[in-house]
């Protein structure tokens, strides 16, 4: 039924979807779930020490023998200055005061780039069918080693410019991620939380622009979405949101009682909690932190600060620091077990396609 059939040729699945790795919510169960459904399921694998990796990929292994994905952040390593963290923790003072937590931390955890050789040995260890990069990609060596292992890469652009970088690195596909999608932008270097650009204007000029297959992303939620990424040229759609209220989600109670509520305006994008630009749930710390933008730390050491905010206000039943990541068309989610979902985005998309053929 599929028009455009190089993505599902490109990664041996039965259907143009990707559910979107995001990193505590995409349990081995769902990515399982989706795979097995004939989309393609994924894991956010950024943060997980190596027993974690390799557990998680045997969950999935168990659970289907269907391609997967898993996902990396490609960042680089992060520097932030001192000057800049002195004028952070005086930012964050008043917070810490507010929820009695003493002072902000003086000093950031040592961390190293997102994706580095010990990653990629996991990777090419555990050989996945598929890897995808979030924030770029690795170099050039590693580009080639995954490449000659036979593994499928895809890669997050948020705009043309990074989309055509992605193609002359020799990336399999590109997502193209639109201001709408929930979590964190994908974009190669830190950009303003406003600078975006909207998936309806940036699928078709990315498709325009490279010969590789497309994959949009943001606001897509059901077969209407689905139905118009494939007019705008897309290949295939990658969905974040939209499986977040599913059965075997990792998503959390007051997350999923959110999106059961949510509309259009909830959300909003800050770089106030990771260091980088992510669309989250509007919160007064969010919205304060807006207000008077300076320098924060590097992602993602600004955690380091933020992360002590969001545990005490919970505690106490604040929810003001709260960081609940989700996309604009959440009031669209369906709360289904992840293949019944699958099925209901195959069968409304084929009802577009049915009628505007007929």
């Amino acid at each position: 039924m599929w028009p455009n059939r190089r993505l599902c040729d490109l990664l041996k699945i039965e259907h143009p979807i990707i559910q979107a790795p995001m990193a505590g919510s995409a349990t081995p169960e769902l990515a399982a779930a989706v795979s097995n459904a004939g989309g393609l399921g994924s894991l956010g694998c950024a943060s997980m020490p190596p027993d974690g990796l390799h557990e998680a990929v045997r969950k999935v292994r168990a659970g289907t023998n269907h391609p997967f994905n898993l996902n990396f952040f490609a960042h680089p390593q992060p520097r932030t200055s001192d000057a800049v963290l002195a004028q952070t923790m005086d930012r964050l003072r008043p917070y810490y005061e507010e929820l009695s937590l003493g002072a902000p931390p003086a000093r950031l955890p040592s961390l190293g780039p997102g994706f580095d050789e010990a990653r990629l040995e996991l990777v090419l260890e555990v050989r996945s069918p598929v890897v995808s990069f979030h924030f770029g990609i690795p170099d050039a060596t590693a580009i080639g080693r995954l490449k000659q292992a036979g593994l499928v890469i895809i890669s997050t652009a948020t705009n043309v410019a990074e989309a055509r970088k992605l193609a002359e690195a020799g990336i399999d596909a590109v997502i193209a991620q639109g201001w709408e999608a929930g979590g964190h932008r994908g974009s190669h270097v830190p950009t303003d939380p406003g600078d975006g650009v909207g998936t309806m204007a940036l699928v078709p000029q990315i498709v325009d622009a490279i010969d590789l297959p497309v994959i949009a992303a943001g606001g897509i939620a059901d077969g209407r979405g689905i139905a118009a990424a494939f007019a705008l040229g897309a290949s295939g759609v990658q969905i974040g949101t939209g499986f977040l209220s599913c059965d075997e989600a990792g998503t959390d109670a007051p997350r999923r009682a959110l999106i059961r509520s949510a509309t259009d305006m909830d959300t909003m994008v800050s770089n106030a909690f990771s260091g980088r630009a992510a669309r989250t749930k509007r919160t007064r710390y969010a919205l304060e932190m807006e207000e008077s933008r300076t320098r924060l730390p590097d992602f993602p050491q600004m955690y380091s600060l933020s992360a002590p905010l969001g545990d005490a206000g919970h505690a106490k039943g604040n929810g003001d620091f709260d960081f609940h990541l989700y996309g604009q068309a959440a009031a669209l989610n369906k709360e289904l077990p992840a293949g019944q979902l699958m099925r209901t985005l195959v069968a409304e998309t084929k009802a577009i396609f049915d009628a505007l053929s007929a």
